[in-house]
């Protein structure tokens, strides 16, 4: 599952670990019995699955349902010493508030609406309120610059901006080359109507006028579950980016589908951090807990991760490997200092063995692991790029269920996950039970690409019909991934076949866009834009130059060396870098003295190229 932006994550602190429930397992033992203590799930057949045709019935069931119950909890400001919390019923009342209000005072129905902002109740409020309309969603990275933001909003035509404050600037610096824009509707905010600007707020208010007065248009919309609902732009940079249609069947399936695999209830609580715009977190992240009535807890910020889990005791999160890997890190080293490591091991060597018999005391004997992540985690899932295994399997030896998730914003986005009663470290998971995986033109080691059918499959490519055909064919869509099933049929996933680069924390950047913008400078001849892995194994942005001789030399005289050439080169590079968002900034530049090895028709054969650097 290819998602999100550049992850800066902050150096986490938890006070030195006494662990002292591991000196008293003999007393442990004696107070559990295996009766007493079963495994949640001792077989692995799924779950009951949700049969959810659309989100609108999510919308309707869990907002009558669960009304009473609180929904999201938020701190609206780091000032505040509490989270807010917003109920089921006061969601449902906002929802249909903006959404009257939309409809009936700036006259917008079927019209494209875009959103961008940071993760915040009033996002899950517009995103919500677009899923249950006849218009369609377009969910905004908040981390593109400026020109890619203009760019997004063009192509998908449309004809509302919905931002937050923290993006309003951004928001200012393209206003003007919108003309095609009618309103710019800034989120948590009072101001009336004047000219293209509205608050949202003022929208509620207006909406739920209208409701009072009679007027229930929105709230009687009925959705037809294959309608194109929901347009993401896999990236923004150029041309080259593909908007992926989505309907309210992909979505739907995406709960049904996950709840057969994984238990949740309206006892659980999800920590979210990872960034709304992306189909991983807008669905698993929201619309799946919304569906059995769990709540949802907002992070205030990356540094804020280790206290908010302590504030609000989430239940599941999702994460990509690099946030779980720091996590990870950060609590071994203070076990260690703490000098317990020794210890420690022991300990899940010996409840390992007793979960093996159906006791399961990990939760007391590392309760203050339990604590120190809010004291009722108990599923982490981990999606977006790879993941060593080793983490994986030191998250389920203290108790906590490690869970894998694989999918593309194609597949809206899961294809496959694990099932939380059949674990498998390392794996992608199980094809989910509205999907078939099958590994095309499979090597002597099973390895091909990895081609899916499913319910959750997008409906095509945006205005790009030929893209469509290129990717999907009899109905399996060619994932570009490269993987293998084992004979359990879990999948794992071993190299990809197409040129997108995955960062560690699972964000997806496309050479192509990059080398367009660099084939725009004239000291450039040709380039090859990959990632290369520094020595902590982390990829950066690089790029192979073929330096254009000719015109340097027009330019700076004959007399150039090599170290000249590159500090030109590189000079160029920088421009480059400021036309686009920090991700996909080139950190990296080698300059190529021969020639690229290429196909018949011209094209770069990166994958030779790549071959050469570990040579």
């Amino acid at each position: 599952m290819r998602i999100l932006k550049d992850f800066k994550i902050p150096n986490f602190k938890f006070p030195k670990f006494k662990m002292d429930g591991l000196e008293k397992i003999d007393e442990m033992k004696v107070e559990y019995n295996p009766e007493q203590h079963m495994a949640v799930k001792t077989d692995k057949r799924n779950y009951e699955a949700t049969t959810y045709k659309t989100i609108k019935e999510v919308f309707n069931r869990s907002t009558e349902l669960y009304k009473d119950r609180t929904f999201i909890l938020e701190k609206f400001n780091h000032k505040e010493e509490k989270f807010s919390v917003i109920t089921y019923e006061q969601f449902r009342k906002d929802v249909l508030g903006l959404g009257t209000g939309i409809r009936t005072l700036l006259k917008l129905k079927k019209e494209p609406i875009a959103i961008i902002g940071e993760n915040t109740y009033h996002w899950y409020v517009s995103y919500m309120t677009m899923l249950c309309s006849e218009g369609i969603a377009l969910p905004i990275d908040k981390e593109l610059p400026p020109n890619e933001i203009e760019n997004v909003i063009k192509r998908s035509k449309a004809k509302a901006v919905i931002y937050s404050a923290k993006k309003e600037e951004a928001i200012k610096k393209v206003k003007d080359n919108l003309p095609e824009v009618e309103y710019f509707i800034k989120m948590n905010s009072d101001d009336e109507l004047d000219g293209k600007d509205v608050g949202a707020n003022y929208l509620i208010a207006k909406g739920t006028e209208y409701i009072e007065a009679g007027v229930n248009d929105f709230e009687s919309i009925e959705i037809d579950p294959e309608e194109f609902k929901v347009l993401i732009f896999t990236s923004g940079t150029t041309s080259q980016a593909k908007g992926v249609m989505i309907c309210n069947r992909n979505l739907a399936q995406n709960i049904n589908a996950v709840s057969a695999y994984v238990h949740l209830s309206e006892e659980d609580r999800l920590f979210s951090v990872l960034p709304l715009h992306h189909t991983y977190e807008s669905t698993i992240g929201f619309l799946l807990p919304m569906a059995v009535g769990a709540s949802i807890a907002v992070c205030e910020g990356l540094k804020y991760i280790v206290p908010n889990l302590k504030e609000t005791h989430p239940t599941a999160m999702l994460a990509v490997p690099l946030l779980i890997e720091n996590l990870y890190k950060k609590i071994n080293e203070n076990i260690v200092k703490s000098k317990k490591d020794k210890l420690v091991k022991s300990m899940i060597h010996v409840t390992n063995a007793l979960k093996s018999v159906n006791v399961d005391i990990k939760r007391k004997i590392f309760s203050e692991i339990y604590d120190n992540l809010g004291g009722k985690i108990r599923i982490i899932v981990s999606a977006a790029a790879p993941i060593d295994a080793k983490i994986g399997k030191w998250v389920q030896d203290i108790g906590i269920s490690f869970l894998q998730g694989y999918g593309l914003t194609e597949t809206s986005p899961i294809a496959a996950l694990t099932p939380e009663f059949d674990p498998k470290v390392g794996s992608a998971g199980k094809p989910v039970i509205c999907a078939e995986i099958k590994i095309d033109n499979p090597n002597e080691n099973g390895e091909g690409e990895v081609l899916i059918k499913s319910e959750t499959l997008m409906l095509g490519y945006y205005e790009n019909e030929e893209a469509t055909k290129e990717v999907i064919e009899n109905g399996w869509f060619h994932s570009g991934d490269i993987g293998y099933m084992d004979e359990d049929g879990f999948l794992y996933i071993t190299g990809r076949s197409k040129n997108v680069i995955v960062t560690q924390n699972g964000k997806n950047i496309y050479p192509e866009e990059i080398e367009l913008l660099l084939g725009n400078v004239p000291e450039i001849k040709e380039c090859m834009v990959y990632g290369k892995e520094d020595e902590g194994k982390e990829l950066i942005i690089s790029v192979k130059v073929i330096p254009n001789i000719e015109k340097i030399e027009e330019k700076y005289g004959k007399d150039v060396t090599d170290e000249k050439i590159h500090d030109i080169i590189w000079e160029e590079i920088k421009k480059v870098n400021k036309k686009l968002t920090s991700y996909k900034a080139i950190k990296h530049l080698e300059i190529k003295k021969d020639e690229f090895e290429k196909t018949t028709t011209m094209k770069i054969k990166r994958y030779a190229e790549l071959k050469k650097n570990q040579q």
